[in-house]
């Protein structure tokens, strides 16, 4: 999550991750060059009914939509040394300019085999993964016939943000049948929203229906592109959400060099400045307005942020009292949307108020933002397995499959015991390379964790006394170690136990666990290259 305020912080990356309370969900897949610059709508609004053309389908756009088919292999965190079992689903995707096919990067990720069918053909054409952002859910296809866009031609982007209540049609290939499905509604919302916990953007809120399988497909505005189709409010009736063409064009001008850098961020802790004794206290004059810092995001001495700063501009636009800035007529989103459109060389201008005093800065943006449980981002797992206990490192993913193998309740134990996997969610690396090592499984079947209670989903605290930092450090730790027995334990408040294991046993008894569970290698490559000593 991007710089955020007060309703942002911990308890809600909390529920959101490990009490799956946000209900908004991937348009899920059903089973079986740069653009042009995006500016805001004028203010001068088109009302939907000077746009007739809007909710009429247009068979060259019907030509241009493609159903896409992935066989997914994702990472399983919870036995990391394999994957989960294969599964075929189908989305929706979009031809561009350029010959390719743009969709969501959740259809595409970990998939071992792709294909795109255009609409009323009776043939699948193979596909590869060109560029994808898991973050902002896009990904661009190229197909291996390019014999294909002779006849199915790009649509075309409209350059800016559509108005609220601007009519959409919404194309795609959602469950309940084999042919293009085209839903008709309007523009309900614009926000700058999160989309993970390490990514916001620009997203687009519409009443058209949007059901698994819609994933990918166009939302189309007088015959042009306002966004892509990703995701679905799972607890209400037509409350579906686009990827706005601002947040495409972005996408697509970073991953021209053929690499995804990332969006510019802040991530300071923000807090609003409306409560009056607060306004009071900082003695602020009635006029000024703006949004307060609470944390700042580096202690670095020459950090150009402070606690209390007042920031009332980015660039040239005034900052309101609950970090909002209005773009247009009838937009006003986060002031955070500013920064992918002011940063230049990694920093973007503010004006701030501090002690009284009014000063211009030049704030440095992160196109990554460094967490210390971070997401996978499409690679597997790294993991090791030493004698009957396996390890990895705790990743977002890791901790949503959690709530759903667990529940709430287990979500709830590991808060009343401190763990870091509670605690530490959105926090930042206390130091280069920090990683939460985390016991992936329950013990496997061996006679040396007689009497020990299952450590599973536990944080790795020290080993033999030595503090853990990431999992490549305890893995050279292990290899290093000559005591006679080893000792590990667990960060966390209360509870738990401290495992002591005889060093040559754990040693001695991992091949045959590994033969016995039929698991092709002790660790991850990366690992077993420290392990082996090279």
């Amino acid at each position: 999550m991007q710089t955020h305020v007060n309703s942002f912080q911990r308890s809600t990356l909390i529920s959101a991750i490990l009490l799956s309370v946000i209900s908004i969900l991937r348009a899920a897949p059903e089973s079986a060059s740069s653009l042009p610059a995006i500016s805001p709508a004028p203010a001068a609004s088109t009302s939907p009914t000077a746009q007739p053309g809007a909710l009429s389908g247009d068979s060259s756009i019907e030509n241009s939509v493609v159903k896409v088919f992935s066989t997914i292999a994702r990472p399983d965190p919870y036995r990391p040394w394999s994957k989960e079992a294969p599964s075929d689903i189908t989305g929706s995707g979009t031809v561009i300019a350029g010959k390719r096919i743009l969709t969501n990067a959740h259809m595409v990720l970990y998939a071992s085999q792709i294909e795109i069918q255009a609409n009323q053909a009776g043939d699948k054409i193979a596909a590869t993964v060109e560029s994808v952002a898991p973050g902002i859910d896009l990904a661009v296809l190229k197909v291996d016939d390019e014999k294909f866009f002779d006849s199915h031609s790009a649509i075309a982007f409209r350059e800016n943000l559509p108005d609220v209540k601007e009519p959409v049609l919404v194309y795609g290939y959602p469950t309940g049948g084999n042919s293009l499905s085209i839903t008709k509604g309007i523009i309900s919302r614009i926000e700058f929203t999160p989309y993970t916990l390490a990514v916001s953007g620009l997203r687009i809120q519409i009443d058209a229906a949007i059901n698994p399988g819609n994933s990918g497909g166009p939302a189309i505005v007088d015959g042009k592109i306002i966004g892509l189709a990703f995701s679905h409010l799972s607890s209400a009736q037509n409350i579906g959400y686009i990827i706005p063409c601002e947040e495409i064009a972005l996408f697509l001008k970073d991953v021209a060099d053929g690499h995804y850098d990332g969006k510019p961020a802040m991530y300071d802790d923000l807090q609003t400045l409306e409560n009056p004794a607060l306004r009071s206290s900082l003695k602020l004059d009635s006029s000024q307005r703006g949004i307060l810092v609470h944390r700042v995001f580096s202690p670095e001495t020459n950090y150009p942020l402070q606690e209390w700063d007042l920031i009332t501009r980015i660039g040239d636009t005034p900052v309101d009292d609950q970090g909002m800035v209005k773009v247009s007529e009838n937009l006003r989103v986060r002031f955070q949307y500013l920064v992918q459109k002011t940063a230049r060389e990694n920093k973007v201008p503010l004006t701030i108020v501090r002690a009284g005093r009014e000063m211009k800065i030049e704030l440095p943006v992160f196109q990554r933002r460094p967490l210390v449980i971070p997401d996978l981002d499409g690679a597997y797992p790294s993991y090791f397995i030493y004698g009957p206990i396996s390890f990895s490192e705790a990743t977002t993913d890791f901790l949503s499959g959690l709530s759903g193998k667990s529940g709430a309740s287990y979500s709830s134990f590991l808060s009343l015991i401190g763990s870091p996997l509670i605690n530490r969610i959105g926090d930042k690396p206390a130091f280069e390379g920090e990683r939460l090592v985390v016991v992936s499984s329950p013990f496997f079947p061996e006679k040396l964790v007689t009497g020990y209670g299952t450590p599973a989903w536990q944080v790795v605290k020290t080993v033999n006394g030595q503090a853990i930092q990431n999992l490549r450090q305890m893995v050279g730790l292990l290899r290093d170690l000559k005591d006679p027995f080893v000792t590990i334990a667990f960060n966390t408040r209360s509870g738990g136990e401290t495992l002591v294991f005889p060093r040559a046993d754990m040693v001695a008894s991992t091949e045959k666990i590994l033969d016995n569970s039929g698991i092709r290698s002790q660790g991850s490559p990366d690992v077993m290259m420290l392990w082996s000593g090279r």
